[in-house]
């Protein structure tokens, strides 16, 4: 018998307000029982648990995410998740429209940018 992935969980300062931030980057809902100030927030269908943590963020991811944009170019997608709160870590982007760009979330999870389908 072999085990699946039910969800990856990504602990946070305050996981109902990280979790919006990933609802907004996904457009998918959060679980409709969730609620601010709860210890625990779902995004169901992209499978991402939040919990809320004592500890702050200190060391670069050992796992991240890369997001590959559906309808628009990887440049729009950057500057989009720049308005929503995320932060840049480093560009990667070369001349030829390959590369990808790293960004953080708003507690500093990494994650990056590919080039999306559009470009």
């Amino acid at each position: 018998m072999t085990s699946g992935i039910r969800h990856m969980t990504i602990d946070s300062l305050d996981a109902y307000r990280l979790a919006e931030f990933w609802s907004e980057v996904l457009d998918q809902p959060l679980h409709g029982d969730d609620k601010p100030g709860d210890p625990m927030a779902l995004i169901e269908g992209a499978g991402l648990l939040f919990i809320t943590v004592p500890e702050a963020k200190t060391v670069k991811n050992r796992v991240h995410l890369d997001l590959q944009p559906q309808d628009r170019t990887r440049d729009e997608e950057v500057e989009r998740l720049l308005a929503l709160g995320a932060s840049l870590v480093d560009d990667r982007r070369r001349p030829d429209g390959t590369g990808w760009v790293v960004l953080a979330d708003p507690e500093g999870n990494e994650f990056c940018v590919e080039t999306g389908q559009a470009g």
